[in-house]
């Protein structure tokens, strides 16, 4: 509780001269909290024409709580506030801008009470100025609240319309109904990115937090790319993007824009982060050219590949050498008699790596070089495919590659003696 130094129920100096100019002050604090926010200026007139009763309202509340000797409460600001908030919520005007032309009105209402208040009535300055703050906290503590509830309740509405749009165009469903709930002009081409993390240690209890973030960061990071929300998948560890093939942003500084998209997430989230492109696919190939850019993102991430962009080009032999079929069982089984050797196993694969550079392979299995090439001659005489012939080295490679993708159970250990 405090007082001004008038007694209760009696009326105040600054009161005295505040009231006959609420009109005047509430258009001042209205226009000094438009001019702080840009842009909001281009808008209709009657965009905020709910604003001015609502400060005359609040303003008479306040002082009538003031000259009752007591702060203004959570309620009675409440009653003034929250339609407010509501509308402007639901107009999407963002909570920053609320809350820098709050403080802006505020401002130039404390300027209006200072300026002519005179040196005597410095105690009562002093007090309204407490109940200032007092509604100040209501209101911000209000906005907040408000403005999130609104918020979630109309992106999560909107979130859901969007992810079932994009899961109806990946399916090849009807989607024009689905469309016109989500707001959404449909294109007629889209460039279609699968995106897929490198999987990473999590704490149980964390991983729903960890979830919900990554989404967050996803969608920030993909609209600070493009200027504008994509339908999308993305479920915190895989997901598809659709992005009309006419907002394709533009590579910088010849770094290809969705590398910057890859690399930017794999920072965030402290995983390796694939994406797999497919461009210019029309609406009836969109199902195609998802489960391509799919099984592309999970190829790249098992043949352990960096974080990057990845097309059909890229991965073109070892795309077709896992495409299901007699041959890919095929190859898989010319390097069975091996699989229980992993010292043999270790070092074709280090073979393959590094080609004729017999010493830096050997380095990679920790022998000589010497012992390298009576391994090389071990896994010939097994195979029957010589690794130093180059024909049979592509299908060696070929083998390993389906191998580490689809791996056979391997038999009991043998030993480097077998």
């Amino acid at each position: 509780m405090f007082a001004l130094a008038a007694r209760s129920g009696d009326s105040s100096p600054i009161f005295d001269r505040l009231s006959p100019r609420l009109p005047e002050i509430a258009a001042g604090m209205f226009d000094a909290a438009l001019a702080a926010v840009p842009g909001l200026e281009d808008l209709p007139e009657d965009h905020f024409a709910d604003v001015m009763p609502s400060l005359l309202g609040g303003a008479m509340a306040f002082i009538r709580a003031v000259e009752d000797g007591r702060m203004v409460t959570a309620e009675e600001v409440a009653q003034y506030v929250t339609p407010v908030v509501e509308r402007h919520a639901e107009d999407r005007i963002p909570l920053r801008q609320l809350m820098t032309g709050l403080f802006s009105g505020t401002s130039y209402l404390w300027g209006e009470i200072a300026r002519t208040a005179a040196p005597y009535e410095m105690p009562d300055v002093a007090a309204v100025g407490q109940g200032i703050l007092e509604a100040l906290m209501h209101i911000t503590i209000i906005i907040s609240e408000v403005h999130s509830g609104v918020e979630q309740s109309i992106y999560t509405v909107e979130r859901e319309a969007r992810r079932a749009l994009c899961a109806a165009l990946l399916r090849g469903a009807p989607v024009d109904e689905l469309a016109a709930r989500a707001d959404i002009a449909l294109e007629d081409r889209y460039d279609v990115l699968t995106l897929h993390l490198r999987p990473g240690p999590l704490i149980m209890v964390a991983d729903a937090m960890v979830t919900r973030r990554r989404i967050r960061q996803f969608q920030q990071t993909l609209y600070s790319l493009i200027g504008t929300t994509a339908l999308n998948t993305f479920d915190g560890s895989d997901g598809i993007i659709l992005l009309p093939s006419r907002s394709r942003p533009t590579s910088v500084i010849g770094v290809a824009p969705f590398e910057r998209l890859a690399t930017s997430l794999a920072e965030q989230f402290g995983v390796d982060v694939f994406i797999a492109e497919c461009p210019g696919s029309t609406r009836a190939d969109l199902p195609r050219a998802a489960q391509q850019t799919t099984d592309l993102a999970e190829l790249a991430r098992l043949l352990g590949r960096r974080t990057g962009v990845y097309r059909l080009d890229d991965l073109l032999l070892e795309y077709q050498l896992t495409r299901p079929g007699p041959a890919r069982d095929r190859l898989a089984e010319r390097i069975a008699p091996i699989l229980g050797h992993a010292h043999l196993f270790d070092t074709l694969d280090a073979h393959i790596r590094h080609g004729s550079d017999r010493k830096a392979a050997a380095a990679v299995v920790h022998v000589h070089p010497n012992t390298f090439s009576y391994r090389l001659r071990r896994v010939a005489e097994l195979t029957g495919l010589d690794p130093s012939d180059p024909h049979d080295s592509r299908l060696l490679a070929a083998a390993l590659t389906i191998h580490s993708l689809y791996p056979a159970p391997e038999p009991p250990e043998l030993g480097e003696g077998v």
